[in-house]
């Protein structure tokens, strides 16, 4: 382990990070507001399902350093008496959560469906790739509302709002897969013309081995890149999706049903409800994104 830690305290990677002040903000930000959402039931002030925390009588009250704010609620409180500080904690789990699962699931998409078109090549890669490209002439969010549509469709209305996040992922998921799908078939287009890839074939590898062992480790590092800057898309997807009325109900708050709430009282004054909430997004995307940017100039040689 000790022989681990000494070859990544001198590997490129390490000292790219360190040089980069901006990297490493970025990197307490977003492992600072990740800690606090995953543990927000131990870190926030409020517990937002717990109905008996929440009086209607302290709904709308302004942050605590205004007029008529109190200590108990920094943020101030939202229509319902919520603590906005607490919400946003919340808010956020239910965030990174979806976005978190989107880019896992639209990853081992992509790499399948890549996989298969870069080794197969012929029809196979054509068809995939046309559908590809039919998807792409469109933009994302329209995908995820479509899918949306079409499985609240088939499911029970009574299951829409249980099954709500359920559906919100997989939504996301299959409006992101195009670009995994595109750069692995590259890559393995690639691969499957070296030497290690022919032996293999030679002793008699069965294809999915070939491509599992020996072609999916090679074309990880671009797909890394990739769900590191998706990260960031598929929370805002999502806080777009819930915003529109589409994504997470209500009662289990995310960053987008908190904005959306907090935009009918906006122009009457109660701008806290919708503006922390906005702020925290932005910080978080932003953060995410400098990371991502920092790890595909990292992992590109031509950079070195």
């Amino acid at each position: 382990m000790s022989d681990f830690w000494q070859r990544f305290n001198k590997s490129d990677l390490w000292w790219s990070f360190k040089s980069s002040p901006i990297v490493v903000v970025a990197s307490i930000v977003t492992f600072v507001m990740v800690f606090s959402s995953v543990f927000a039931t131990y870190v926030a002030p409020y517990d937002v399902f717990d109905l008996t925390q929440f009086n209607l009588l302290d709904s709308l009250k302004p942050p605590a350093w205004m007029e008529g704010g109190t200590a108990g609620f920094v943020l101030g409180t939202d229509d319902q008496g919520r603590d906005v500080l607490s919400t946003i904690l919340y808010g956020s789990r239910v965030s990174l959560l979806v976005g978190f699962f989107s880019v896992l699931f639209a990853m081992i998409i992509g790499i399948v469906v890549g996989l298969i078109a870069g080794y197969s090549g012929g029809w196979v890669d054509t068809i995939l790739m046309r559908i590809a490209d039919v998807q792409l002439s469109f933009p994302a969010i329209l995908i995820a509302l479509l899918v949306d549509g079409v499985i609240r469709g088939l499911l029970p209305k009574e299951s829409h709002e249980e099954l709500a996040v359920y559906v919100l992922i997989i939504a996301i998921s299959l409006s992101f897969w195009v670009q995994y799908a595109r750069t692995v078939r590259s890559s393995a287009m690639v691969e499957r013309t070296k030497e290690y890839v022919q032996a293999a074939q030679v002793i008699g590898l069965p294809q999915p081995l070939i491509l599992l062992r020996h072609i999916l480790p090679n074309v990880m590092g671009p797909v890394l890149v990739i769900a590191t800057i998706q990260l960031a898309l598929a929370i805002i997807t999502e806080a777009t999706l819930s915003f529109l009325g589409v994504g997470v109900p209500p009662t289990s708050p995310s960053l987008g049903t908190l904005i959306r709430v907090g935009n009918d009282y906006l122009f009457s004054g109660e701008w806290w409800i919708t503006v922390f909430p906005g702020l925290t997004l932005v910080v978080l995307v932003l953060a995410v994104n400098i990371l991502g940017d920092w790890l595909r100039d990292a992992l590109n040689p031509k950079l070195r």
